[in-house]
């Protein structure tokens, strides 16, 4: 007797169908597995015999074989404990329902209870795609799978439960997704109210949310530059249900899900400057896991200390930032994960951190300077689309007792400009100004005369770039959209060459 159970693995983004297949002939007892399971898919017949025996269940004397199919991918991990385990207990007429519509994917302890696992969201999305009507999961992930409309997700706490559910002793009810609020995600939120002075890079910073904008803070320690950008998520505009499921997908196959359900606010990744290549932009052996630039998907990944980065790190960024997606290939695998991000870098403009300040004199030589600065390429820096300077805060500031603008009336502006590009790029993929592509670009960057002269001069005086008088137009783009206008005008560019001086001020030495 053949016994044929669903289930599904991960691949990259995305789930895929694996048909278990399980037979029973008495006699020696023996428990083979095929299908290329990795090591903890073959340690799965230890822990479901003894799960089974643990939960009551007499095992006989009988060579039982699993297949995994498609034979041809590399099945990986404990997901398939569950769906082994079914498949026995139907074997051993055990469970007496037809399960061909139903799903499992969950590991197992040896007492039989059912663990939480990684990448339960893209799989109950390709369960739903395959027709699946039921899908048992661990109660653990059950909220995060039934985000999922046009399928019931099932939590289970152990083999002995799911059995009863199976022959409809008990009648499970299917999960509900949870919502979690920016507040219940974080314990503290930080906001720009809290940050003292500072007008010109808050002024920055908004239209860096405002457009989607890579930025750069450039200014000596003590200055705020983490401050301020650890505010930049208070005032980018509120997720889409689409952004939602794609941004928890990654974190779900990366087990990084701080609680069971959607992620509704936008991540913010702070990673240290010693991460390696592949934490910075994925891969590892075996399994392709994603880097810190697929976990900022849809949000802001900030690089403290920018130039302390090493170099091969810091170039892993480059194709990624252009792209919006990375692509990582190994052997006979290759995974494309998304990294729609905006980069928030901060940085001293020299060692020690005082050069150009008017207060603290600068210790390094001009050739430590140099040596410092040139750690990040010009092509990298290319990519920032607004450069601008932290100075000190002054003491008059830091006493004044008047109260800032907070992060809420910023984000008003920055998401009226947001409904304004999605209004304008309607229908298209692009989701922002910093996204638009060569063939929208003519249309969606209309200047007048006076800024078109404008705009050459800038161009001629600073050696501005083919990439960079891309960008200025894109900043000033989204300048002209807080301002509401459908035309960009001098004044627009103007503030947009600003934004790109700094790189002429510190590395054209």
């Amino acid at each position: 007797m053949v016994v044929t159970c669903n289930s599904f693995g991960v691949s990259g983004m995305d789930g895929y169908k694996v048909e278990l297949e399980a037979s029973m002939y008495y006699g020696t007892r023996e428990f083979d597995m095929v299908g290329l399971p990795d090591a903890a898919v073959r340690e799965s017949k230890d822990r479901v015999l003894s799960a089974l025996k643990n939960c009551g269940f007499k095992y006989p004397a009988a060579h039982t074989t699993v297949n995994l199919a498609p034979a041809d991918i590399k099945k990986e991990g404990p997901i398939y404990d569950l769906p082994i385990a079914v498949a026995i207990l139907v074997l051993l007429n055990q469970i007496k329902s037809n399960i061909s519509d139903c799903a499992f994917i969950g590991e197992l302890s040896l007492s039989g209870e059912v663990r939480g696992i990684n990448g339960v969201l893209p799989m109950v999305i390709k369960a739903k795609e395959c027709g699946i009507k039921k899908i048992y999961v661990p109660k653990a992930n059950a909220s995060e799978g039934a985000v999922v409309d046009g399928i019931e997700v099932y939590g289970v706490d152990n083999i002995l439960q799911l059995k009863d559910y199976l022959n409809s002793i008990l009648e499970p009810a299917p999960a509900k997704p949870n919502t979690h609020s920016p507040k219940e995600e974080q314990d503290y939120i930080p906001d720009f109210s809290q940050v003292k002075g500072q007008l010109e890079v808050k002024r920055a910073l908004e239209i860096a949310a405002a457009g989607g904008h890579n930025i750069l803070l450039i200014g000596p320690p003590g200055s705020g530059k983490s401050m301020l950008a650890k505010r930049v998520p208070s005032i980018l505009p509120d997720m889409s249900f689409d952004e939602m499921i794609e941004t928890t997908k990654i974190h779900s196959i990366a087990g990084t899900l701080k609680h069971d359900g959607l992620i509704t606010t936008r991540p913010f990744r702070s990673p240290h400057h010693t991460v390696t290549p592949v934490g910075l932009g994925g891969g590892g052996t075996g399994t392709i896991r994603p880097g810190e630039v697929s976990l900022a998907n849809n949000g802001v990944l900030f690089l403290d200390e920018l130039p302390e980065f090493s170099r091969t790190s810091l170039e892993v960024l480059r194709q990624p930032i252009e792209d919006g997606s990375i692509t990582i290939s190994r052997a006979g695998q290759k995974c494309t994960y998304p990294c729609s991000i905006m980069v928030v870098a901060a940085m001293n403009p020299c060692p020690c951190g005082y050069y150009g300040d008017p207060t603290r004199k600068c210790t390094c030589s001009e050739q430590k300077i140099k040596r410092y600065l040139n750690r990040i390429s010009g092509p990298l820096l290319d990519r920032f689309d607004i450069h601008v300077e932290v100075p000190a805060v002054k003491f008059e500031e830091l006493r004044d007792t008047s109260s800032a603008e907070c992060s809420a009336d910023i984000k008003k502006r920055a998401d009226r400009a947001r409904e304004i590009q999605r209004e304008r790029f309607k229908g298209s993929k692009t989701t922002c100004n910093a996204k638009i592509n060569a063939e929208q670009f003519e249309k969606v960057c209309v200047i007048d005369k006076e800024a078109e002269k404008t705009l050459k001069d800038a161009f001629e005086s600073l050696g501005l770039t083919a990439r960079a008088y891309d960008r200025v137009l894109k900043v000033a783009r989204t300048i002209a959209d807080l301002d509401e206008s459908e035309i960009i005008r001098s004044e627009h560019v103007l503030e947009a060459v600003q934004y790109r001086s700094l790189d002429r001020k510190y590395w054209a030495k």
